[in-house]
């Protein structure tokens, strides 16, 4: 059974994203010698200022924003439209901004031994971007390409955002709202 294409669901919970902080023992090694997967992440923000996140369908309790992989022949900005509409259904969204460097992030040991990406990267590495929504709520669809990433999905303010995602990728997202800080209000 296909489980609901979701829609906005008020606030992600305190508990989110369900996933313990890693113990000392499955913390990352700085030393790796893997390489990082390239990808993109997306900033989806509505005329509020708040930002979209997903509750992810494989990770019950975890959120996170869209991200993906840059497939051959793509550019990053390229991968982003179309991992936005991969995991959304957005199709009416306008590029305000990417970020000027690729923000890093390494997998928690039990995450990059052979869980994700048949263990040849020890995380990722991302050029984010914001898009401002321009649609109506009832145009995203989670279903509208699988599989599908998130079960369902909410508006958040960006600090509410960076709390829920799992303990590895804070840094990123903090990193990531402040090179979009003057983005996040309402718009004009």
């Amino acid at each position: 059974m296909t489980p609901p294409a979701g829609g906005p669901q008020g606030e992600v919970p305190e508990d989110a994203p369900g996933v313990a902080p890693e113990a000392a023992e499955d913390a990352a090694v700085a030393d790796d010698p893997r390489p990082f997967r390239r990808g993109v992440g997306i900033v989806l923000l509505n005329p509020d200022g708040l930002v979209f996140v997903g509750q992810r369908l494989d990770m019950p309790g975890a959120w996170q924003m869209p991200q993906g992989g840059i497939d051959g022949g793509e550019t990053p900005a390229q991968a982003a439209v179309r991992e936005l509409f991969e995991e959304t259904g957005v199709r009416e969204a306008r590029l305000l901004a990417e970020t000027r460097d690729w923000l890093s992030y390494d997998l928690p040991r039990s995450l990059s031994t052979g869980r994700l990406w048949k263990g040849r990267f020890r995380g990722q590495t991302q050029k984010w971007f914001a898009f401002r929504f321009t649609g109506r709520d009832e145009d995203i669809d989670l279903a509208a390409h699988l599989p599908q990433e998130f079960c369902t999905w909410a508006w958040q303010p960006a600090d509410q955002v960076a709390a829920a995602i799992v303990p590895f990728k804070q840094p990123v997202y903090r990193q990531v709202f402040a090179a979009f800080a003057d983005l996040l209000r309402p718009a004009a």
